[in-house]
């Protein structure tokens, strides 16, 4: 039985928030050549033992990530986008308030755009539906001991929710308990205790869908049971009142008002637009940088991305998971090897691999007469780095400290995909 908890654990409080790229969703062909990579590259695996599970499962989920992260910034820069130089060049938004709008560039360089800027005044932002309980005294036994039900009814589905009250729990046991409770049903809808400072707690139910529908009236609801138990033991609780209902998103793009379900859309398939704070009627610009502004902006997000790889190797290299720090010294070579050529056009690489941009050679670099030459060694670094990261992302654990304890035999093998898991640095077993 393989002990997983730790893994998910150390995954979802490091990785859960972090921001879905488009470039994470897949066609089946995709998800079929990578199956059909792990399955080869497992079933030539020798047995092993794992010298240090605890950190060679963080060791793992931090390879593959910061190797998923590579994959998408090379997918976004990739020749899709036309020629090696129109990869480097795709355009790059910038919007004249970040901290009121900010605005992602999502286009493919092919659509058709009206305009190069346009403005927008935000005068709401999306919210979700809130429901907040009576403060209870955390203390107190305010519940009967006995079995309760409520019926929480999305515009997708009812659910019928069961729970218990024993004699010795209090109310903020019973608090935490449905809160719980609803967390792990993953309706789309979060709870969470809120303490009023004078030791009362209230139970909160927040929808994570904002706005609504025109022929809508709420995002959830939530109701007892029959029962005169259960009716009772809501009306001390309270999480069917609405504290505050789900609406729209209101903005105006060059004058002309429009609104939106959620806080974060697109506009003409090329921006993609956050709403962060309300604006009134200062308008906010929406814009292109400038030519090598876009390019050193694009080759910055690049160079992050191998930063980043490289700083989680130097933060394991102390550390028993480590297999004498080879994930550090297999992804600096790309940079090393190729200090010449890249330090020419303003990539400068420093002796542990990591690369930082000297912006006053990369404009020279780009200049016209230049161009074709820089961006063909830009290419050839954001291929290799690229074709790196897919064979780190397949294989995490060939840069795990480990045993080998047998050989397979050469030639017999059978493929065992399933383990594949092993690879996925996500399921370890504690007895392998």
């Amino acid at each position: 039985m393989s002990r997983i908890d730790s893994a998910y654990d150390y995954y979802v409080s490091t990785y859960a928030n972090k921001e879905v790229s488009r470039y994470d969703a897949h066609k089946k062909s995709d998800l079929r050549k990578v199956y059909n990579k792990i399955q080869k590259v497992n079933k030539d695996s020798p047995l092993y033992k794992i010298l240090n599970l605890g950190e060679a499962k963080k060791y793992a989920i931090d390879i593959k990530e910061n190797a998923k992260s590579i994959q998408n910034v090379v997918s976004s820069l990739s020749d899709k986008y036309g020629s090696f130089t129109d990869s480097f060049q795709k355009k790059v938004a910038v919007s004249s308030d970040e901290e009121k709008v900010g605005v992602t560039y999502i286009g493919d360089g092919t659509e058709q755009n009206q305009s190069e800027s346009f403005r927008i005044a935000v005068q709401q932002l999306a919210a979700p539906q809130v429901n907040k309980g009576n403060f209870l005294e955390n203390d107190a036994h305010s519940l009967r001991p006995g079995a309760y039900s409520f019926d929480l009814n999305t515009n997708a589905a009812a659910y019928e929710f069961q729970y218990s009250v024993s004699a010795e729990e209090t109310n903020l046991d019973v608090l935490n308990k449905l809160a719980r409770l609803v967390n792990r049903s993953n309706l789309g809808i979060t709870a969470a205790i809120e303490d009023d400072g004078n030791n009362r707690s209230a139970l909160t139910l927040t929808s994570t869908q904002t706005g609504l529908g025109e022929r809508e009236g709420s995002l959830f609801s939530v109701s007892p049971d029959a029962s005169t138990g259960s009716t009772e033991t809501m009306g001390i609780l309270g999480i069917d009142q609405v504290f505050s209902q789900a609406h729209n998103s209101a903005f105006t793009l060059n004058g002309k008002p429009h609104s939106a379900f959620s806080n974060t859309f697109s506009i003409n398939n090329a921006f993609e637009l956050t709403l962060k704070d309300v604006t009134g009627d200062e308008e906010t610009t929406i814009s292109f940088k400038p030519n090598t502004d876009a390019i050193a902006d694009n080759i910055q997000t690049l160079v992050d991305v191998y930063n980043g790889i490289i700083t989680t190797a130097d933060a394991y290299a102390g550390s028993e998971a480590s297999d004498g720090n080879r994930l550090q010294r297999d992804v600096a070579s790309l940079s090393i090897k190729n200090q010449v050529s890249l330090e020419s056009i303003g990539l400068m690489v420093a002796d542990n691999g990591s690369v930082s941009i000297d912006k006053e050679i990369l404009s020279a670099a780009v200049a016209p007469e230049r161009a074709g030459e820089t961006f063909e060694t830009l290419s050839g670094f954001r291929d290799s780095i690229g074709n790196k990261a897919e064979s780190i992302a397949v294989n995490p654990m060939n840069y795990v400290s480990k045993i080998i304890v047998a050989y397979k035999n050469p030639g017999h093998n059978f493929a065992t995909p399933y383990i594949s898991s092993i690879y996925a640095g996500m399921m370890l077993d504690d007895y392998v």
